[in-house]
């Protein structure tokens, strides 16, 4: 058997597996369907760890040690009872957020990771090694940076201004086109109606269109996006977070540079030290740093 360090990924809808030799040589990068995958209830998500690891590793490799970032590990206590379970289960991990992942894919040992995708959610460390993580409330009532809550927000801006009697300055259009409806009654209903990521998240990139095409609407909406990622930056720096590099990923934050600038800005408006950057490596990257941290 030859051992392994591996690191996994495991989001809201694809799970990513990277395996590396302790030479440091890769011997697996896939991604699959994340289908059915859940933290909790605990005995289940070691379960599916367990059938991932089985599927992604050809047979010859043994896993030496395994860093996990997870969607639904949201507490640290959450994350150590998961590793506990797989020690249990003769699998030696490391177990957190999967936005704690962006800080070491980036290469550093400290900072705060911010990530903009389907949801919003800030994590870091405090000085003493104690996870932090703010946000992540999901797309119903938060993950106002998020592409669901981005569209939330739009839609409840373009109806508002729609009852107000003020005349469309491109974002209602943009989100009737985008759900495929003719007006502000079927728009509602189409929202209302399955209020999914599945259905929501979709429609963001026409609310960014919409921002880049002149609507002040849509640009206010980005706006308050922006001022929400920085504002779970502010929650974490008050709770003790240490390192002054934030790093960003995501599927929104990553391919919409309105989002991105406008955080950057309010961060270096409140924190002129700390430096803002678009993560370049996926976020299994850091799940294998974990990983090999935890072998050695």
């Amino acid at each position: 058997m030859t051992a392994v360090d591996v690191g996994l990924d495991l989001g809201g809808t694809k799970a990513a597996v990277l395996a590396a030799t302790p030479d440091g040589t890769r011997v697996v990068d896939t991604t699959v369907a994340a289908e059915g995958w859940s933290a909790e209830p605990i005995p289940h998500g070691v379960a599916w760890v367990r059938r991932l690891l089985e599927r992604a590793l050809p047979a010859g490799l043994e896993p030496r040690a395994v860093g996990i970032g997870a969607q639904g590990l949201d507490t640290a206590e959450i994350a150590e009872e998961f590793a506990a379970a797989l020690g249990a289960a003769g699998i030696r991990a490391r177990c957190v957020n999967d936005a704690a992942l962006l800080v070491p894919a980036a290469g550093l040992e400290t900072g705060i990771g911010v990530i903009a995708g389907t949801g919003a959610i800030g994590v870091s460390t405090a000085a003493d090694g104690r996870p932090l993580i703010t946000g992540g409330w999901g797309w119903i009532i938060g993950d106002e940076a998020g592409s669901a809550g981005i569209v939330r927000e739009a839609t409840r801006a373009a109806l508002l201004a729609h009852d107000d009697g003020e005349p469309d300055d491109g974002l209602l259009a943009a989100l009737l086109g985008a759900f495929g409806v003719a007006d502000a009654e079927r728009l509602a209903r189409a929202v209302n109606d399955e209020a999914t990521m599945d259905n929501w998240g979709p429609a963001a990139p026409a609310v960014f269109a919409a921002a880049d095409a002149g609507s002040a609407g849509a640009a206010r909406v980005v706006d308050d996006a922006a001022r929400h990622l920085a504002r779970l930056v502010d929650q974490l720096v008050r709770r003790g977070a240490v390192g002054s590099d934030v790093v960003a990923a995501g599927s929104v934050i990553v391919n919409q540079p309105r989002l991105a600038d406008g955080l950057a800005r309010i961060v270096g408006e409140r924190h002129p030290a700390f430096r803002v950057r678009l993560l370049t490596e996926p976020p299994v990257v850091g799940a294998l740093a974990i990983a090999r941290r935890l072998a050695s």
